[in-house]
């Protein structure tokens, strides 16, 4: 009866253009498909969606209740209007959005692609790792080993061919990178979430109300209903008055369901659209450098940005540029570069006459112009023809991956695939030891004026692992030599002993390079005889053609070969820090945002690029380093961070106490009153954390991540190093666990995307590393400065304006439903409405819907440059004082007092009033006119009030509605329409002759009043007893900037940054266009 699950897929067999054979496997579709729907499916489909929505399924239950002629005192359009007008712009909305996605999907399933190979491809299943790839090619009846080098992932660029031929193993959901993916989480906010929780609040509330004017329905039917029955009988089916209660009950349901309308969730989303356009369009979050612009990629998350606490950000390409440049090095134990002999030497580089910028070309016209290099001592040495000076220069220029295109002579370009990279082969050009091109078996490179042309026997490449990378090559005079670099932590475990003098000599100035935030690799190389390389080729070959465990046997034979190397020196490179870090983290501190670095660099190069971005200061108390590389080690120094924590919240105590002492024993003795001042940050002190890799895997267990947790979130500062991506992940995971606050993470990587999908809200730095950080993001731009913006500016703009038009909707809606509930006591319970119904349909989305949008997406409390000079204005946000519980209370008992006023004040006016003919004003007509245009007056005029930023949008929409009100109600009782429709209109002449009465104004003006009077005295009393800071800011003249003051120096630290190498695919000739049978050599596609 039910098909059974298919085994999972042990190997993976692809036919190239058998369609009959590979569709018997039931393979995914190599056809992309992005969009939901299609012509036929959309009005279904989109349909269910939306009434998967709560609100969606309760507003269609109340439109069946008003459908029951027995129940509903309302008519059926009063809840279908609004309604449908919700699903149809849901609708446009969904359509829209699924139509780029055809669109998109289209282009790519309609690429044009080359027909023309046979063979078959035998590999492993579809996984999710993507460094490993294992297969075999047949083909012409030969057999080819497939491994990580052939396979492209999908929307991968292919550079230095123009084509290749492919064979598609995994697509869809199989492909790798959906593998890797993972599960994108549907990210809320906390005050939708406080919403869910308050609608529910209301309809208890709802329900609690429709009880209690169901019992009053039983009870005035039980006693002055039933002396009635001898002339009007109760309505069938109603033949008791607990039967008439229970109808009332649902009746007062659908009349009171007001006090959540329909429109709040259409206005929300339309609120968030507006906030995000607004990101979009903010030319100063725009560079022009690389013409990209701020990008919000999520129109949900836009008040969260105002309530962030946490921000989790990577630090290559993200903190700094990520631009790389060649600042220090040393040979043979010699120290060269930017102020190296000035150190040396013992005098102030900044008193002395700045050094002169090294001159290339005269000396080597292949010379890139650009590059920059200080110290005259290295070049010197070059051309004297020191030996360890040119074969460091040597090395530079043979090992490594990158490509060379010379456009014309001289004019070089190279393509690097990494930042590093390319900075130690233009400094290798610059030095007279230029690497002009490359064959699968070559190296040219032109040595000091002369051509050199090397024989490339091997590249062995670089991993996360190993951490370094060697090549072989053969000279013209034969000789053999393996150079190598890497990180030093692991070169200098494979030097031969006689180096270890050199190696303590290079080891002190790796830490010099602390002085200037540098990233270092040490160079060093092995001589090799005919025999030692003939005999590990073999061994190299016979690992490469193994079809099981072949990287492992590979690394095996890397490890082997790289041994009792001798040691040339070290380089270092400086990353430089993005224009503006510093600044935007002083300033997000002091905005209370806590900020933690997790990078895979270095502990030196986290904690110097911390002192470098102002992260870190000399100031600060304690910088804790947790190294420990064992559970209990690891616990022992969280505990110590701990006690010395406590220690200080004790000292700081202690120091209050003796001022209270003070200040009371001053006042006895002159009765002045003493101000006690004590700093917040004291009570804490100034703490940073720095944790290991390793370390942070031990406190992220179960049993410790609670203590970890709490001694890093007592510290201003987290830097955590050497993590990897999951790790990454796991830190903001349980920051959101243990901690009631918002998280941002941002990064610029793939290595960042599980951080950034996991965090509250990701933001992604379009930047040197591809796209994978923006396209997993909510929010993205290019430079870490923009986050200031996004933060102090449109954050808090939007949790403001959110806060605000929430507070305003409930109240209006209370105070515009509520008026029914006491209504119901004085019409003996009988369901019957205070208002024309045609004003009920459109109170919510016409009468006051526009002005209340208008302050949701355009009010402010302070230009945006206060809101930049006055950090501490973000605070509302974290502490959620805006929009909570408490003020939600307030707004209904401001919606309900206001209800009460609308009420009993026309109700008590208009009973014993009457016209200047001598008929009475009492009628329920005249009582429905009077109170409908009492309460649009009302609301009018307190979101006048509440409006902190007025805009001619604002002011169109505020007076516009107003107008409205009366155009639409005048026209609705007009004989006109009740003489084409008299069963719908039943209030022909109501306004005509209720709004000539000069009484009814009277009532209204006193009305209005009596409302808006206490609000008013409220708001003054609290301006002036409590001013909040943003009402200080306001009444400030000259304002008072945030400045930055700069330490006297910097701190810096060195790192090895790197990525897996493309060796193999330089040395098996893939992508060069050498001969046609090269083209044909197969790279896997995945999709």
């Amino acid at each position: 009866m039910f098909k059974d699950s298919p085994p999972p897929e042990e190997e993976r067999r692809v036919r190239a253009n058998d369609r009959e054979y590979n569709e018997k496997f039931q393979y995914a579709s190599n056809c992309i498909m992005t969009s939901k729907y299609n012509v036929v499916t959309f009005l279904p489909v989109n349909l269910f969606e939306q009434f998967q929505e709560v609100a969606n399924t309760y507003f269609l239950f109340l439109l069946i209740l008003q459908l029951i002629p027995q129940i509903s005192s309302l008519s059926w359009f009063t809840t279908i209007v609004p309604l449908v007008l919700v699903l149809s712009i849901t609708a446009v909305k969904d359509a829209t959005d699924d139509y780029f996605r055809h669109k998109s999907d289209n282009q790519v399933n309609n690429r044009q692609s080359q027909v023309v190979i046979h063979g078959e491809v035998v590999c492993e299943p579809p996984n999710n790792k993507l460094d490993r790839f294992c297969g075999l090619l047949y083909w012409r009846e030969c057999k080819y080993p497939l491994n990580n080098q052939n396979m492209l992932l999908r929307g991968c660029v292919l550079r230095n061919t123009e084509y290749c031929y492919g064979l598609v193993i995994f697509a869809g959901p199989d492909t790798k990178l959906m593998q890797n993916c993972g599960r994108t989480k549907f990210k809320r906010t906390s005050i939708d979430r406080l919403m869910n929780t308050l609608v529910l609040w209301i309809f208890c509330f709802l329900v609690c109300m429709g009880m209690i004017l169901a019992v009053g329905n039983a009870v005035w039917e039980s006693e002055v209903g039933s002396l009635f029955q001898s002339f009007l009988d109760w309505d069938l089916p109603v033949d008791n008055f607990l039967f008439s209660a229970f109808l009332s009950f649902w009746s007062y349901v659908i009349i009171l369901n007001t006090v959540v309308p329909i429109s709040l969730y259409v206005s929300v989303e339309v609120i968030r659209l507006g906030h995000s356009y607004f990101i979009n369009w903010d030319r100063k979050m725009f560079c022009t450098q690389c013409s990209t612009a701020a990008e919000a990629r999520t129109t949900t998350l836009n008040e969260e940005l105002g309530q962030v606490e946490y921000i989790f950000s990577d630090k290559t390409g993200t903190l700094t540029q990520n631009i790389m440049s060649f600042n220090k090095c040393s040979i043979n134990g010699q120290a060269y570069g930017r102020y190296a002999h000035a150190l040396i030497l013992n005098f102030d580089p900044l008193s002395s006459p700045p050094l002169q910028r090294l001159d290339f070309l005269s000396f080597n016209p292949l010379a890139d112009p650009d590059f920059c290099f200080y110290d005259n001592a290295l070049l010197e040495s070059v051309k004297l023809g020191d030996p360890h000076s040119q074969e460091f220069f040597r090395l530079l220029s043979l090992c490594h991956t990158v490509m060379s295109e010379e456009k014309k002579e001289g004019e070089l370009v190279y393509k690097a695939q990494s930042p590093d990279e390319g900075a130690l082969v233009t400094a290798a050009r610059n030095f007279g030891f230029v690497f002009r091109s490359r064959t699968p078996g070559t190296v040219t490179v032109t040595e000091l004026g002369r051509s050199v042309t090397y024989t490339l026997l091997a590249i062995l490449d670089f991993n996360n692992i190993r951490k370094r990378m060697s090549v072989i090559v053969r000279n013209p005079e034969g000789r053999i030599r393996l150079y190598c670099k890497g990180a030093d932590t692991l070169l200098f475990e494979r030097l031969h002993p006689s180096n270890h003098h050199l190696m303590n000599i290079t080891t002190d100035h790796l830490n010099e390079c602390a002085g200037d935030g540098l990233r270092t690799l040490a160079l060093a190389y092995r001589d090799l005889s005919e025999e030692q390389w003939e005999e590990w080729s073999e061994s190299h070959r016979l690992a490469d053609r193994s079809t099981d465990c072949r990287e492992d046997r590979l690394a095996a034979t890397y490890e082997h070969i790289e041994q009792d190397m001798m040691l040339l020196g070290a380089t270092a490179i400086e990353d430089k820090l993005q224009e503006g870090v510093p600044e935007t983290i002083a300033i997000l501190s002091l905005a209370n945002i806590k900020i933690w670095v997790l990078t895979g660099d270095k502990q030196e190069t986290a904690v110097n690029i911390g002192y470098s971005c102002k992260m870190l200061t000399d100031d600060m108390t304690e910088v804790f380093i947790i190294s420990g590389y064992t559970v209990q080690s690891v616990r022992e120094e969280l505990r110590w961070a701990d006690i010395t924590l406590v220690t200080s919240v004790e000292l700081s105590l202690f120091i209050l106490l003796c001022q209270t002492i003070l200040a009371l024993w001053l006042f006895f003795l002159t009765r002045v009153p003493q101000y006690i001042s004590l700093q917040e940050n004291s009570i804490s002190g100034e703490f940073a954390l720095v944790i290991n890799g390793h370390s942070l895997a031990h406190a992220l267990e179960a049993d410790m991540e609670g203590e970890f947790v709490s001694t890093a979130c007592a510290c201003r500062a987290v830097i955590c190093c050497r993590v990897t991506p999951l790790q990454k992940a796991l830190v903001v995971e349980v920051i959101k666990k243990h901690k009631k606050a918002v998280t941002l993470a941002i990064g610029d990587g793939a290595n960042d995307v599980s951080m950034i999908k996991t965090a509250h809200i990701g933001v992604g730095i379009s930047g040197q590393e591809g796209i994978q950080a923006v396209l997993a993001s909510d929010y993205s731009f290019s430079q870490f400065r923009f986050l200031q913006r996004l933060l102090l500016v449109h954050g808090r703009w939007s949790y403001l304006r959110m806060c605000r038009f929430l507070c305003y909707f409930f109240y209006k809606n209370f105070a515009f439903t509520m008026v029914h509930f006491w209504f119901g006591f004085f019409c003996g319970f009988s369901a019957q409405t205070v208002y024309d119904q045609y004003f009920i349909t459109l109170y919510n989305i016409v009468y006051t819907s526009l002005p209340v949008l208008a302050m949701g997406i355009f009010d402010q409390d302070v230009p945006e440059q206060r809101s930049l000079e006055y950090p501490k204005l973000y605070e509302p946000g974290q502490l959620n004082l805006l929009f909570n519980k408490r003020e939600f209370f307030i707004c209904i008992a401001q919606g309900i007092y206001t209800s009460i006023v609308l009420f009993f004040v026309p109700y008590a006016v208009l009973s014993q009033a009457s016209q200047g003919t001598g008929e009475p004003l009492a009628d329920y007509q005249t009582f429905a006119v009077t109170t409908a245009t009492a309460l649009v007056i009302v609301v009018s005029v307190q979101i006048a009030l509440d409006t902190g930023y007025w805009t001619a949008i604002n002011h169109f929409f505020v007076w516009g509605s107003l107008g409205t009100f009366f155009s639409i109600m005048l026209a609705m009782h007009s004989e006109s329409l009740f003489s084409i429709f008299p069963k719908q209109f039943h209030f022909v002449g109501s306004s005509q002759s209720t709004l000539v009465q000069p009484l009814v104004w009277l009532t209204i003006a006193l009305a209005t009043v009596i409302c808006i009077v206490p609000v008013l005295a409220f708001r003054f009393l609290k301006l002036d007893l409590k001013p909040q800071l943003s009402d200080t800011v306001r009444t400030l003249y000259t304002p008072y900037p945030f400045r930055l003051i700069h330490p006297s120096y910097w701190r810096s630290g060195y790192a090895f940054a790197h990525q897996e190498g493309f060796g193999e695919l330089i040395t098996s000739g893939k992508n060069m266009r050498l001969s046609s049978l090269a083209l044909l050599v197969i790279a896997c596609v995945t999709g």
